[in-house]
């Protein structure tokens, strides 16, 4: 059986119980295992090791826990939304070339440790909402910043990126933005389900 690891932050970790993995929350990390293991019965383990308030540098202290030892197959990041709004509200954040060489070698280790293993890249994003609205020129900038960084790490490496900006900016034509994201990070149901879809495509392009 081959095994599929989501990484990420507070929108991978979706209330994930650390106690089984079979509860993987509530967001996109349960979408995708439900869609694919429906269609792949018994072919893929789905592990969900997304962890709320992480940062770049978070994902890369728990490399060898929540990552490399558990020998994935294939293996989805979504990072980025953090290293941003940590600075706005605690001068914590990660600036966008930490950021880039942070995961530059996170990806680095991974390629060597698990050989053969498929990376998804998700692009980081954001929308104008509760609480993005007050700083939303720094959230906007500094986000698709991110995510430019994390396409050129994809690139860099012959990776799958995976873009979902423009996917939640022309959603907002049909609803309002905290229909996708309730407050402009966190993502409703809906928001989760247009995740799901376009990893699940970059999957399915992948075989």
């Amino acid at each position: 059986m081959k095994t599929f690891v989501f990484q990420g932050d507070s929108i991978t970790d979706a209330g994930r119980n650390r106690e089984s993995d079979d509860w993987r929350g509530v967001g996109y990390p349960t979408l995708v295992a439900a869609s694919m293991g429906y269609k792949y019965p018994g072919e893929i383990r789905f592990l969900n090791r997304g962890v709320s308030g992480d940062r770049i540098v978070d994902i890369n202290s728990r490399i060898r826990r929540d990552l490399i030892n558990l020998s994935p197959d294939y293996l989805s990041i979504l990072i980025g939304i953090n290293d941003v709004w940590h600075e706005i509200g605690s001068r914590n954040g990660v600036c966008n070339s930490k950021y880039y060489k942070t995961y530059c070698d996170i990806i680095e280790e991974v390629l060597t440790m698990c050989p053969g293993v498929k990376i998804f890249i998700l692009e980081p994003f954001v929308l104008k909402a509760a609480a993005t609205k007050d700083n939303w020129g720094v959230f906007d900038r500094e986000t698709r910043m991110r995510a430019a960084s994390a396409k050129a790490v994809a690139e860099k490496y012959g990776l799958c990126f995976v873009p979902l900006q423009e996917k939640f900016d022309k959603l907002c034509e049909k609803a309002p933005a905290n229909y996708w994201l309730l407050d402009g990070v966190h993502p409703s149901a809906m928001g989760h389900q247009a995740i799901a879809e376009s990893l699940i495509e970059a999957f399915e392009k992948s075989l």
